[in-house]
């Protein structure tokens, strides 16, 4: 009888879950098991922000070396919390490395998230996605601090309708990427990087009193949509409204093209 009530019960749920004329849910794979971050508390968090939405449904996997083309072909747009720390064992492979690149370039979304800026010194084809990259000599930050990310493209499907400018607070602030040549990508909002929170001792010039730097970009690749968020160092700057607003939209961007999902109220143009 118990097993027969359990049967009822989940057969209500899926007819629920199937309701006539709702949108399909987007299918993401976050793809992690490495990093120099904290992801094993910041994956989890990526995973809710995106499925609180109600658009996303949200696979993870912690072993993605010797993937290959089936192991990316459900998923309409992948999100990369992964850093190989320049060590030979942590790449994935070639097949794997292609998979990727022909996913992109056939039409789907990859998402980079924070220190996966970081990743894969030398692989052409990821920097071109990536766009910037934190690489040796290039790449830098201040201390953990507030700041304010200013919207620099008020009319594209991610940041419309958002206040020109909102807080992050206690966040890192990159700064000094290695970047792709100028018009292969496309910067959404910036941060004013400011030299003297150096204290005298940044590892790269900073020329001048600050520097306007991406926080938000994306890139067209292929037939596909790249979308690069280097906020987000840790869980409580995960947890913030301008990194789950934009982290979301850019998601659903880069994986439809499009924007459904409301900016949270602190974000909010008014």
């Amino acid at each position: 009888m118990f097993r027969i009530a359990i049967t009822i019960l989940l057969s209500a749920a899926a007819g629920f879950a199937q309701t006539p004329g709702a949108a399909p849910k987007i299918q993401a794979l976050i793809i992690t098991g490495q990093n120099g971050h904290d992801w094993r508390g910041t994956t989890p968090l990526l995973r809710k922000a995106l499925e609180d939405t109600g658009r996303f449904e949200v696979r993870v996997t912690e072993e993605y070396r010797g993937g290959g083309p089936e192991t990316l072909a459900p998923y309409d747009v992948v999100i990369l919390n992964y850093y190989d720390s320049r060590k030979p064992a942590l790449r994935w492979g070639d097949r794997a490395d292609q998979a990727l690149v022909d996913y992109v370039k056939s039409g789907k979304g990859l998402v980079v998230y924070h220190f996966s800026t970081a990743a894969f010194d030398g692989w052409t084809e990821y920097e071109t996605m990536s766009a910037g990259n934190w690489r040796p000599n290039n790449g830098h930050h201040s201390a953990k601090h507030d700041f304010r990310v200013d919207v620099r493209d008020a009319d594209h499907p991610i940041t419309r309708g958002l206040k020109k400018s909102f807080a992050q607070p206690a966040d890192e602030l990159y700064a000094n990427l290695k970047w792709r040549p100028e018009g292969t990508f496309h910067v959404l909002a910036t941060a004013w990087d400011d030299h003297a929170l150096y204290n005298g001792k940044a590892k790269q010039p900073t020329p001048g009193a600050g520097l306007d730097q991406p926080m938000l970009w994306t890139v067209d690749y292929g037939k596909g949509r790249v979308f690069t968020t280097a906020l987000g160092h840790d869980i409580p700057a995960v947890g913030t409204p301008a990194f789950v607003g934009t982290f979301v939209r850019g998601t659903e961007w880069a994986a439809t093209g499009a924007v459904t999902i409301a900016a949270p109220r602190e974000l909010r143009a008014e």
